[in-house]
């Protein structure tokens, strides 16, 4: 799809110790698919949420333990982008968790021109929120439950892009909310893409 050719990546979810990844991130083969990452044109992605009725594998594949869990809720992590967790208002780099983590950072997603996500499940509002108001996002599709409660409760909602704050709209194209639809969330996003 899109034009792309899969890459595939073998490192696990999580390392086991922070120093293992900073290693591994400097091997050859490593830093290869490192800088394809660089180069991503498309990312589509889905938010993860420890409190969603169907949750990602991130939380259910066994990759974290009782103690992760416990750092995750002390550090106040709402959802996870590509095993990268983040706050309501946006924050990640100071998550314990994410020092073992092996998804891309989210000042790098950002530069990504094209950011679509997929979500479903009402329970993924907040995490949805967070990724929005963090510049995460540029296009979307929801299922209905999760898209009426976007579109009724993001009216007010501001996204932060490039240092300057827009309500994040109606999204547009869509009348009603009555199926799974595709939309532009951001009005513009042409601000959102500068590097």
């Amino acid at each position: 799809a899109f034009g792309a050719q899969v890459q595939q990546f073998p490192v696990p979810a999580f390392f086991d110790d922070p120093r293992t990844r900073e290693a591994m991130w400097r091997e050859r083969s490593t830093l290869r698919v490192l800088d394809l990452q660089a180069k991503m044109e498309l990312a589509v992605f889905s938010v993860g949420s420890p409190s969603a009725e169907v949750p990602s594998r991130v939380y259910v594949g066994g990759y974290l333990g009782r103690d992760d869990y416990r750092s995750l809720r002390e550090d106040r992590a709402i959802g996870d982008v590509a095993t990268v967790f983040f706050r309501a208002d946006g924050t990640w780099k100071d998550i314990a968790v994410n020092a073992r983590a092996t998804g891309p950072g989210l000042d790098r997603l950002r530069r990504v021109a094209r950011r679509f996500c997929i979500v479903a499940g009402a329970q993924k509002l907040p995490s949805l929120r967070a990724a929005i108001g963090a510049r995460l996002v540029t296009d979307v599709v929801l299922d209905e439950g999760l898209a009426r409660q976007l579109v009724e409760g993001g009216q007010r909602q501001r996204a932060h892009l490039c240092d300057r704050a827009r309500t994040v709209g109606r999204v547009l194209g869509v009348a009603q909310v009555d199926d799974l639809f595709v939309g532009q969330l951001i009005d513009d996003r042409t601000g959102d893409r500068q590097p």
